[in-house]
């Protein structure tokens, strides 16, 4: 079994600092200073945003703007429109990043590794074969080649694509209806 370690990421969970500044997430979306605050995309009930923090090249999270601790405070509209951002944020990362894989994950509670724990958000990080390395571990530094003003360029035309660079469901157990009654006398 491998293992991930993140030491830089001990320091910030036992450290019990708490922000007075509010909280980061809602702080991100007031006013309209989206490429300064690396919002990628604002939905009517969710917005993408780059980790200031990142993991890798392309680590976005996509967060609700109600500000609710937990899937059960989100009301369904929220987390349907959270799992379509999620199809449309990994389209773009694979089509800018290539990844040959992509965590996606959540961390509900300060136990479970919560940076943020009071405001719901979701992590997409884009993965490679073989991009660890022992930089993290022995110097406590993570390499991250790409600025992220330059994924910020690269992945915000993507998100807003019309189609957000997703592929329709084709194939066994995708039913396609006609839009309008005539149409479907048509088809019988």
């Amino acid at each position: 079994m491998e293992k991930l370690f993140s030491p830089w990421r001990l320091r910030y969970i036992t450290s019990g600092r708490r922000r007075d500044r509010g909280c980061v997430f809602c702080r991100a979306v007031r006013g309209r200073r989206d490429r300064d605050n690396l919002v990628l995309f604002r939905g009517r009930r969710n917005y993408v945003i780059l980790n200031k923090y990142p993991y890798n090249n392309g680590h976005l999270m996509i967060v609700p703007y109600a500000h609710v601790p937990s899937l059960r405070d989100a009301t369904p509209d929220t987390l349907q429109e959270m799992m379509g951002l999620v199809v449309r944020s990994e389209a773009a990362l694979r089509a800018v990043y290539r990844p040959t894989g992509i965590n996606l994950g959540m961390n509900l509670g300060r136990s479970a590794g919560a940076g943020i724990e009071g405001h719901l958000h979701l992590h997409l990080v884009p993965r490679w074969d073989g991009d660890t390395n022992f930089m993290s571990v022995v110097h406590g530094t993570r390499v991250i080649p790409e600025s992220l003003q330059a994924t910020y360029r690269r992945l915000r035309p993507l998100l807003h694509e019309r189609s957000g660079g997703a592929r329709r469901p084709s194939g066994r157990g995708t039913v396609r209806r006609p839009r309008h009654r005539s149409a479907a006398r048509a088809a019988r």
